[in-house]
């Protein structure tokens, strides 16, 4: 098994930055990619960011040029730098993990965080 602890949530300005981050543990070791995932309320879970074992990242084209993903070698730590922040960025951020070698737009991840809430002020 594999936990997630992500951390880093709350209120930022628009147009401010914030740093989430995901503490992996457990199986690490079981973990070919990684991802950060958004859920604004009354709307779908939606892929952000997500990063595989040869460190590529990959962006929603609603982030590109504004979120960063991370991680560590190992993937004990997966980070997400947002930059810009505007009122749509505002949602619950959570953290998966994927024994697959990637992770896609239908991808299940099977390893998920409880989540970190963002808040944007205008």
């Amino acid at each position: 098994q594999v936990q997630l602890v992500e951390s880093g949530g709350g209120l930022v300005q628009a147009g401010g930055s914030l740093r989430l981050s995901c503490a992996a543990s457990g199986s690490t070791s079981r973990i070919n990619a990684m991802g950060w995932y958004r859920q604004r309320p009354g709307e779908q879970r939606e892929l952000v960011a997500d990063i595989n074992s040869d460190f590529i990242p990959k962006y929603a084209p609603s982030v590109k040029g504004r979120f960063t993903i991370s991680r560590q070698r190992g993937w004990t730590t997966l980070t997400l730098q947002m930059n810009n922040v505007n009122s749509g960025d505002a949602a619950v951020y959570y953290c998966a993990a994927v024994r697959s070698l990637a992770i896609t737009d239908t991808t299940m991840p099977p390893y998920w965080g409880q989540g970190t809430q963002v808040t944007v002020s205008s």
